[in-house]
């Protein structure tokens, strides 16, 4: 795209797809949290670590959607999608849980590209790096 105005709205557009699923997934473990732990405790991840999935899905969520530290939150993102991957959905023989797996890698190369690429103009990060640069 050689639009920049129209890379910076694809990049919007980009932040609040990806945004969406992961605030809707925390606020939702809020509400089924003693069934969440339990979840985790059965695939040998401590359920103690929920405040910071909560943490991560809601709050990152939050921060990718406006556009807020872009860069580090998809970075944290990308990491968690492919640990996600491996700890929940590495079931060879189960093909619904190879599609969860594979769906789990294609959103951490998605939040790959945007921590290289930021949050683009419609966004906190820009909105700070100007008033930081006297614009």
């Amino acid at each position: 795209m050689n639009n920049p105005v129209l890379c910076d709205f694809t990049k919007l557009i980009a932040r609040i797809l990806m945004s969406v699923m992961f605030i809707v997934s925390g606020y939702a473990k809020i509400g089924a949290y003693a069934g969440t732990q339990e979840y985790m405790a059965s695939v040998g991840v401590p359920g103690a670590l929920l405040p910071l999935v909560i943490l991560l899905e809601l709050g990152g969520g939050i921060a990718i959607l406006f556009g807020f530290f872009t860069r580090w939150v998809a970075l944290a993102f990308a990491v968690f999608c492919l640990a996600s991957a491996w700890l929940f959905h590495n079931v060879p023989g189960d093909q619904m849980q190879q599609i969860m797996f594979m769906k789990n890698l294609t959103i951490a190369g998605g939040f790959l590209a945007l921590a290289c690429a930021g949050a683009g103009r419609f966004s906190f990060d820009h909105a700070r790096a100007r008033i930081s640069s006297g614009n």
